[in-house]
């Protein structure tokens, strides 16, 4: 894998070991945008890597470092998630500028990158997320046309439950709980509930608790066989 040393100041020393990767959109016009904002000492954001619409990679950020990336963010009880993940910028104007699809070279540059991170630090599937996931209330990205499918082909992501389902029945106190139990901040209900949907429903983000919503949170919640990391 062919990795361009593109250096940011904006980091800071760790305090938590990586236990997690966080995927991001870009949200600018364009790459040279991002770049600029990620490496600029004012602007005090920054990532660890960043995937070009061609598969450029750019490493801006050592891992051994606490990046910038996730700003205020909950994950699985995680409150400091820059000190326990990895950040992959991955460049897409987002839904500001433009939203669109994620090019092929882009994906398939992402899928090893993400693969050799996963393995090295033992990271299991269900902690590989998007921004939007630890930051409800505040994120889109990397957002519904995001391929998280291919991500989970390879046994890089979870996948969306599509077998045995059933429908607990819950209520929305309790979907709630069970989505704040998966590993989200519930504390704004209707954003928990929209990112839920933009991650493993993103044909309809209607921000209702349906069957298919508690069917699909339950799959998720329940026992996986050993090894299924």
């Amino acid at each position: 894998m062919n990795i361009i040393e593109t250096p940011s100041p904006n980091f800071d020393d760790r305090t938590l070991p990586i236990t997690m990767i966080v995927l991001h959109y870009t949200g600018m016009q364009d790459a040279e945008s991002a770049i600029q904002r990620l490496t600029d000492p004012e602007a005090k954001v920054s990532a660890h890597y960043l995937v070009a619409e061609d598969g450029t990679i750019l490493r801006m950020v050592d891992e051994a470092k606490r990046a910038w990336h996730a700003g205020q963010s909950h994950w699985r009880g995680i409150t400091d998630v820059n000190s326990a993940s990895i950040g992959i910028e991955i460049v897409n104007p987002g839904h500001e500028h433009g939203y669109r699809p994620f090019p092929e070279q882009q994906i398939d540059a992402l899928l090893p990158l993400v693969a050799g991170i996963k393995e090295r630090y033992d990271i299991g599937r269900g902690d590989v997320v998007g921004h939007s996931d630890i930051a409800p209330k505040r994120k889109q990205d990397p957002g519904e046309l995001f391929p998280w499918s291919r991500l989970a082909k390879l046994r890089l992501a979870l996948p969306r439950p599509t077998k045995n389902l059933m429908d607990p029945g819950w209520t929305q106190g309790g979907f709630l709980l069970a989505l704040e139990r998966f590993g989200y901040d519930v504390s704004d209900k209707l954003a928990a509930l929209v990112a839920f949907q933009r991650r493993f429903r993103p044909e309809l983000i209607d921000g209702e608790i349906d069957a298919e919503c508690r069917c699909i949170l339950l799959a998720l919640l329940l026992p996986k066989p050993q090894g299924d990391a």
